[in-house]
């Protein structure tokens, strides 16, 4: 099925093949749409479209991927294919994501980001929803790491438990 609505918008579609153009291209679209850019981790991707006048968007892998996001403790599957429809802040009516709760995989149909910016939504077909921060779906680049180790290291004569805070309040 997502093949035939890959398909369907490829007709006046932005399309990049390879895996390193792609990559780039995936994560400019998902800056551009108020996206964390490391919210689709996709390693070999081999195609990538965006149709900006129906807003559908395709990534295209040569296999299925699991990918863990450490900081939450969250796998999440990934199928070959991954489509969504995108606006500002929001993606819906995605297909080939799927996310373990317990013992189970749990298809999630639809992403937004808080008017705040600061948590993103989950939410299933059913319309259950589950918030996480958006850090944790946020890649660290070079230039974030350079202004972090430009910044004033933290006072050591604190103990090192005193010295570290978790960002929970954005």
């Amino acid at each position: 099925m997502a093949s035939q609505l890959i398909e369907d918008h490829r007709s006046g579609a932005e399309v990049h093949a390879g895996n390193e153009l792609c990559q780039r291209k995936s994560r400019e679209l998902l800056a551009e749409l108020g996206l964390p850019n490391g919210l689709l981790p996709l390693a070999s991707l081999e195609e990538v479209g965006y149709n900006r006048s129906t807003g559908f968007v395709w990534l295209r892998q040569a296999a299925g991927v699991t990918h863990t996001f450490e900081s939450i403790g969250k796998q999440v599957w990934y199928d070959k294919e991954v489509t969504a429809f995108v606006e500002q802040g929001r993606m819906h009516s995605l297909t080939g994501v799927k996310s373990k709760e317990l013992l189970i995989w749990v298809t999630i149909s639809e992403i937004v980001v808080s008017p705040s910016g600061t948590k993103i939504v989950f939410r299933t077909p059913a319309g259950l929803g589950r918030a996480f921060p958006v850090t944790a779906f946020q890649l660290a680049d070079a230039e974030n790491n350079e202004r972090r180790s430009a910044a004033a290291p933290p006072p050591t004569d604190l103990p090192a438990t005193l010295c570290w805070m978790p960002d929970l309040v954005a």
